[in-house]
């Protein structure tokens, strides 16, 4: 799926915006430019995705500090969660993660809340730098300094990047929330992930991503899914985790 992205100049944030659009090779354009589909923009200091057109949903942009993300950290998201026993965290054991399917970062940040080492793996360069601005901003921050220490952020192809590490450095486990097709409401129901199903469309590389995960991680591989949806391309899971509206399925990794 091709969409036009474009950098929107911002007075105060030039030299960020023609930055940013020379490293993206991407268009500079006009705040109020109807042609692309997509414009990135920095307000305040954060770097924004905003759909243009009429009807289009707000801006989209990765919060680690304030927001949602913050009622997670606060409200204790912690070791007995499903989230958590999904990738096999234990008290005294936080695990190496891989996020292959990084998105727009939270449950990674969850897993870095409870200590775990989180590498994000991300191939889209706009939902990356969206990622890069949001770790930026976390690391300035007291209150999430020291938790995104935790985590890195990879700009890569996820299965190239796992078919490439060394033995040594495979993780306990790699964590893939490959992007479903909700249908009616369901799809309206967060904005975040709307926006990425619309710039990126749909993930035809979940089950090509799980065959290679299983051959890479060194305990586990977590598959995230909605409560009645398939397997992923099928493939039965060696156990499960269940969530309120989710589920984690959990593959052993092969020989």
């Amino acid at each position: 799926m091709n969409r036009r992205v474009a950098v929107a100049s911002t007075d105060g944030f030039e030299s960020q915006a023609r930055g940013l659009a020379r490293r993206l090779s991407l268009e500079m354009t006009a705040p109020d430019d109807p042609r692309p589909d997509f414009l990135l923009r920095f307000i305040d200091d954060r770097l924004q995705l905003q759909q243009t057109g009429s009807g289009a949903p707000g801006p989209v942009w990765v919060d680690f500090v304030a927001g949602k993300a913050a009622y997670r950290r606060q409200q204790g998201e912690g070791r007995r969660t499903p989230l958590a026993r999904a990738v096999g965290f234990k008290p005294g054991f936080p695990p190496h993660v891989i996020d292959a399917t990084a998105g727009l970062g939270q449950d990674a940040l969850v897993l870095a809340t409870l200590g775990c080492t989180v590498t994000l793996v991300e191939q889209s360069p706009v939902v990356h730098a969206l990622l890069e601005d949001g770790l930026r901003r976390a690391a300035e921050s007291p209150e999430t300094r020291a938790i995104v220490s935790r985590m890195s952020l990879v700009l890569a192809d996820s299965a190239d990047y796992l078919r490439a590490l060394p033995r040594h450095d495979r993780p306990d486990a790699i964590y893939l929330d490959p992007m479903y097709p909700h249908k009616g409401r369901q799809a309206l129901s967060k904005k975040g992930m709307q926006a990425l199903q619309r710039l990126l469309g749909q993930d035809l590389q979940g089950e090509s991503l799980l065959r290679v995960a299983q051959r890479r991680a060194g305990k586990r591989i977590a598959v995230k899914r909605p409560v009645r949806a398939e397997y992923l391309g099928g493939v039965k899971p060696d156990f499960q985790v269940q969530a309120a509206k989710t589920r984690f399925d959990i593959y052993l990794p092969s020989s």
